[in-house]
């Protein structure tokens, strides 16, 4: 149970900006990583000061006015050239709409949805959804598909697909206090990974972030992933 692996995680470990724990969920493997949204910073990266695609993970801790990063992942599709895909603001400045038609790929399996970023609350929304409420968010990422929806799996998820990939994405509680991101550790459906956020990490919405190119830094399991070059990212940060 959730709980039990927190509490013994807990006693393993100093606590942590950011608690990471490899877990197994149905017979898979999993990496998950709990962060507190009322006490951390969580924030989006994709340009640096000078305009330039910061593209990697570890890079994220040379940005002005980083002093640490305890968490990274991937945080969006993004296009060849490394632009975002969908709905990207970070710092309040949109540098891409938000994108609500259906299209190829797994962006537009709709409903996708965003991920929305303020101090102290965090929020998925599927992306109707947001554009009907227009909340002000910090930063925000659009991403698809949604993986739970008001606690219910994307109903285009099916028990028996073959489509398995490493996968990431992230899932937020009822109150928006706690952001929970996961990454598998080996090929998974859509229907597992959706079915991972529902039952095991119990986030009422969660939303997928990427697959093949997925990637995790997380310092307190030493881990730090590196190969593709990357588009939008977010991190847990310590400020200067």
């Amino acid at each position: 149970m959730r709980w039990l692996a927190l509490v013994l995680g807990l006693w393993a470990v100093p606590a942590a900006a950011v608690t990471c724990q490899d877990v197994t969920y149905d017979g898979r493997s999993y990496t998950a990583c709990w962060v507190d949204a009322t006490s951390e910073q969580i924030k989006l990266f994709h340009q640096d000061e000078n305009g330039a695609v910061i593209g990697s993970l570890r890079a994220i801790a040379d940005q002005p006015g980083v002093a640490a990063v305890h968490f990274a992942m991937n945080a969006g599709m993004y296009h060849d050239d490394r632009s975002p895909v969908g709905h990207y603001v970070e710092d309040g400045t949109e540098t891409m709409r938000v994108i609500t038609n259906a299209g190829p790929g797994n962006f537009g399996l709709l409903p996708n949805g965003v991920f929305c970023i303020n101090e102290g609350n965090v929020q998925v929304y599927e992306t109707l959804r947001y554009v009907e409420v227009a909340p002000l968010c910090r930063d925000a990422t659009q991403s698809g598909p949604m993986l739970v929806i008001d606690g219910a799996l994307h109903p285009r998820f099916l028990p028996d697909s073959s489509s398995r990939f490493i996968r990431n994405g992230v899932g937020v509680n009822a109150d928006g206090t706690e952001a929970v991101f996961a990454i598998s550790n080996e090929a998974v459906s859509f229907h597992e990974f959706g079915s991972f956020f529902r039952d095991y990490l119990q986030t009422p919405n969660a939303l997928y972030f990427d697959g093949k190119v997925s990637r995790l830094h997380a310092p307190s399991l030493d881990r730090s992933d590196f190969g593709f070059q990357l588009g939008p990212m977010v991190a847990v940060i310590e400020e200067e």
